[in-house]
This record gives C-alpha cells, sequence and structure tokens, in this order.
C-alpha cells in the first residue's frame, strides 16, 4: 500500500520530539532538556489534512441526505495518513557507536523519507547538545548517514566478489559495479541519492536500503519571529527549499480547533501549519497521490504514487479489485465540486468510463468495476 512514512532526525534537543508531540496533537514523546531523552523511536499515525474531503461530504449529503434512522450519512470519512517516527538524536561518531549509533541509523531504515530537523532558534534554557549553527549542525548528520552507508556497501562488495567469482551471471556483476559507484560517490562527499543511476541500477539501489538514497526534507526549527522574515533566519542557501516551522509554536496550536488554529496563524503571516507544509512536501518528493471513494456508507482518500494506473489504484482498495478490474468511473474533484452533485454530475455525462490503461490524476473520485 502506498503511504508516506517520515523519519524525525536530527542531533539532540533541535524540537524533533516537540515537533512529534505538535504533530500528534498529544504528548506521547518524552520531551526533556537532555540528550537521547527518546530512546525508542516514537511511531504515530497522523491524518492527512485535505480539504476535498469535507466538500466531499457535502456532495453525499446533497445527493442521499444526511442520514436514514440512526445512520448518519456518509457513515465513515476516512483521511489518508502518514506514519512519523521520532527517532532518537544523532550525535557526531553515531557510525561507529557513539551515542545510540546503529539502533538510531536502524530505525531510519524503517522510513521511506527523512524529516531533518535543524536548530535555528535561540533558547539558553535548550542546552545544545553538539549544535553549533545550521550548516554544521547539517553537515554532522549528512556526514553520520554516508558513514554508515560506506559501512553497509563496503560489506555488500566484499560479499559479492565473493560470489563473482567463476560466475557468468550478468545480475551479480551489474549489483557489484553499482554498488563500488555508490561507495565511490560517497567517498567524494556525493549522496546516493545525487548519483546519476541508470534504471536498473536504481532498481539494484533500492534492496540495498541505504540512508542516503532516502528523499530527506530539512526542516528549520525557527524561533517565532523568524516565521514570516525570510531574510533574518541567517541560513544559508542550502536550506532554500527547506520547510520552515517553530515546533513550540506548533506545540501551542495542538489544542486549538481549527478555526482558533487557522485565525492565531494569520497573527504570525503564515497560511499553514508546520504539519500541512510538512505533509505536502512530503508528497512532493514522493511522487504520491490523493484520489478518493465516495458513498453513502463511506467517504475516503487513498494514497498512490504518480503514473498510478486504474487498476493499481483499485487494488489499493483490495487486491481483487486489481486482479478483476473491468473499468473505472471517473470524474475529477475539481469538476464534480463545480456541480455539487455526483448523481446530477452523471446526468449531464461528466462522469467518464476509462479502461486500464488510464492514469489517474490527483483528485479523481473512482468507482471501480471488477469480477473475479
Amino acid at each position: 500500500m502506498s503511504s508516506l512514512s517520515l523519519g524525525i532526525i536530527g542531533l539532540p534537543n533541535v524540537g524533533k520530539s516537540t515537533l512529534f508531540n505538535a504533530l500528534l496533537k498529544r504528548q506521547t514523546a518524552l520531551v526533556a532538556n537532555y540528550p537521547f531523552a527518546t530512546i525508542e523511536p516514537n511511531i504515530g499515525i497522523v491524518d492527512v489534512p485535505d480539504y476535498r474531503l469535507d466538500e466531499l461530504c457535502k456532495i453525499v449529503v446533497n445527493d442521499y441526505g444526511r442520514g436514514f434512522k440512526d445512520r448518519e450519512i456518509p457513515e465513515k470519512v476516512i483521511p489518508a495518513v502518514v506514519k512519523f517516527y521520532d527517532i532518537a538524536g544523532l550525535v557526531k561518531g553515531a557510525s561507529k557507536g557513539e551515542g545510540l549509533g546503529n539502533a538510531f541509523l536502524g530505525h531510519i531504515r524503517e522510513v521511506n523519507a527523512i524529516a531533518h530537523v535543524v536548530r535555528v532558534f535561540e533558547d539558553e534554557n535548550v542546552v545544545r547538545a553538539g549544535s553549533e549553527n545550521p550548516e554544521s549542525d547539517r553537515e554532522i548528520v549528512n556526514t553520520e548517514l554516508m558513514l554508515a552507508d560506506i559501512q553497509s556497501l563496503e560489506k555488500t562488495i566484499e560479499k559479492l566478489e565473493k560470489e563473482i567469482k567463476g560466475s557468468k551471471d550478468k545480475e551479480i556483476k551489474l549489483k557489484y559495479e553499482t554498488a563500488k559507484k555508490i561507495l565511490e560517490g560517497l567517498n567524494n562527499g556525493v549522496f546516493a541519492s545525487a548519483l546519476e543511476l541508470s534504471e536498473e541500477e536504481l532498481k539494484f539501489s533500492k534492496d540495498l536500503n541505504l540512508l542516503t538514497l532516502k528523499p530527506q526534507i530539512y526542516v528549520l526549527n525557527v524561533d517565532e519571529k523568524y516565521l514570516s522574515k525570510k531574510s533574518e533566519r541567517n541560513v544559508s542557501k542550502d536550506f532554500e527549499d527547506a520547510v520552515v516551522i517553530c515546533a513550540k509554536l506548533e506545540a501551542e496550536l495542538a489544542d486549538f480547533d481549527k478555526n482558533e488554529r487557522e485565525n492565531y496563524l494569520k497573527e504570525f503571516g503564515i497560511e499553514y501549519s508546520g504539519l500541512d507544509k510538512l505533509i505536502k512536501k512530503g508528497y512532493e518528493i514522493l511522487g504520491l497521490n490523493t484520489f478518493f471513494t465516495a458513498g453513502p456508507k463511506e467517504v475516503r482518500a487513498w494514497t498512490i504514487k504518480k503514473g498510478s494506473k486504474a487498476p493499481q489504484a483499485a487494488g489499493e482498495i483490495h487486491s481483487d479489485f486489481e486482479r478483476g478490474f473491468i473499468s473505472a468511473e471517473i470524474i475529477n474533484y475539481e469538476t464534480l465540486a463545480e456541480i455539487g452533485s455526483l448523481k446530477t454530475a452523471k446526468e449531464k455525462g461528466l462522469v467518464r468510463l476509462e479502461g486500464k490503461d488510464y492514469v489517474m490524476q490527483d483528485g479523481d473520485i473512482a468507482v471501480f468495476r471488477f469480477s473475479v
């Protein structure tokens, strides 16, 4: 199943657990002013905010009424979700076992993208624990990720060297050459994700589960006053595409309702919360889209890879849907929202019948036909 899982990483005391608590809107992670307050990765499931779900519910009510007897319509509303991992603070030398060492690095391997929190805020009451400035903090963490991958690749290459002797298997040779190519890049300070790899090389590299191959989002944890003042944050161009948040502010917002939160954010000149920005960025770097199913029983958001065809999307709901796929009734959200009724859209011929080669678009509402 396609989904988004983000590992929140960084040096100790940069605001990872504060952010995690704010994102989950509950205090599940221990926030303490000393290194390694987080020992095991806290894991939480967070709903993906999507205004389209609310609008689809209104459309379903328009078509079917508000309810029947004791049943409310729609009976269920299920958003897409993101899995967040709050991972213990990294220290210099982690790849050699310093701090929590390999345990930390092992937890990162579980996620499909990394949210790398960098400290920009000033607070003399919060110990820096190795943190000096955004640029050096970034380098410490990235160096440890590279060193861990170098160790892993050296073991893999040693194993492949034994297998390649006397073997005519072209795949083993390709694996060996790919591993050597990535190792050379890492030794030159280049992340695996930044290397030019062929389709075959990329396919094998994914099996290596390298830390430096995972998409990485930089998260600048700033003071409240710098949220809307980009020029005053005092960080390099390396963080041009970073998600900017104030974890402290996000924690304060955790208990607010939707309207209170929106009004409070406006006071700081911010349109979206840290959660919204982080999830949006995660969807971008992993190439994810959302499609919907909508009816009286359930309105639901589903996550798929960009470029997925209709049968693959159907398979997200149930494997039988993909196996016995016949066709899909499709209308995009923008068209449906304009009409305000699925029944009316059908009457006007705006619901299309698509086959197995149809590429799903973000915001598609689908009904799948199948037979097994």
